[in-house]
């Protein structure tokens, strides 16, 4: 298979390795950043300190920065701006930010064109970071997808980890549905968002978020009724809010419901996992050997 392009992801993490697996089939050539020595990279990609990424930044053509904004603003660029400002062969960056950058909106929808309003400090960093993204891209002409992410799952990271623990709840607060995003919808929307580089000019929001918005506890339901493992009983908010962290605190805080219907158009194609039914449902037959 031919080269399609040299593609620096920043921070091979969870969705960060997913995204390498899922751009090496497609034919890039993949070189991930990591903070943790001995992490090791998915086969075939190349894992770099996060210190040391002049020569890849150099040949890269395509960058996903996925680490969340640091105290100083996204950590790729506050390292890495003046090499990003001359990379010659750059020409599409996909940064992965969050649902979180639409706020509170009591429960209605949002969509692509919707206006950010953060309101939690998580927020409206990634929308800084954001704004950042997108003066870097612009500089340069280069086109920048502003990736949304809503919450994100997928094997080794889901409801059957903390049900298997113990340490699921369901938490009963009526209105408060929200979206997720499958770890493999993840990798295969941004591979596909990078092949249409050549395309794309300036600035374009991307909502990475399922069709189904759905409250949490049911999501609990599912996930138990898969594996033929009693609930846990419905606790109400009220009664665990004043026992929770600050950031479990500003999760309860907004509710909102995303559209990626514009997103899915945009990219040609339909989530892999369109609701947490079948995401969970796919993530419980690898787990337990089923076809």
């Amino acid at each position: 298979m031919a080269e399609t392009g040299h593609l620096l992801i920043f921070g091979l993490g969870y969705s960060g390795a997913a995204i390498a697996e899922a751009a090496l089939a497609a034919g890039f050539r993949v070189t991930g950043t990591s903070r943790r020595p001995g992490l090791p990279p998915p086969p075939g990609a190349t894992l770099i300190p996060f210190d040391a990424a002049e020569a890849a930044i150099a040949t890269a053509t395509h960058i996903v920065p996925t680490a969340a904004p640091a105290e100083h603003g996204d950590p790729a660029l506050a390292r890495y701006a003046a090499a990003i400002a001359v990379a010659p062969r750059l020409g599409w960056i996909g940064f992965l930010s969050s649902t979180g950058v639409y706020g509170d909106r009591g429960g209605g929808w949002v969509d692509e064109s919707s206006e950010p309003r953060p309101t939690s400090l998580r927020a409206t960093a990634r929308r800084d970071a954001e704004l950042a993204w997108a003066a870097a891209g612009a500089a340069r002409g280069v086109p920048v997808d502003l990736i949304r992410l809503a919450g994100i799952y997928g094997p080794g990271r889901s409801v059957f980890d903390d049900l298997r623990t113990g340490r699921a709840r369901r938490i009963d607060k009526p209105g408060h549905a929200f979206g997720r995003i499958h770890r493999q919808d993840i990798a295969e929307g941004t591979v596909a968002a990078m092949k249409q580089a050549d395309s794309l000019f300036g600035l374009r929001a991307l909502n990475f978020n399922d069709d189904l918005p759905a409250e949490p506890a049911d999501v609990v339901m599912e996930a138990a009724r898969l594996l033929d493992v009693a609930p846990p009983p419905l606790i109400a908010f009220a009664d665990v809010a004043p026992g929770m962290t600050p950031i479990g605190r500003s999760f309860w805080a907004e509710s909102r419901r995303v559209s990626s219907a514009a997103t899915q158009q945009a990219l040609g194609r339909r989530w892999r996992y369109p609701t947490y039914r079948e995401g969970l449902a796919a993530i419980f037959a690898a787990e337990t050997g089923q076809p």
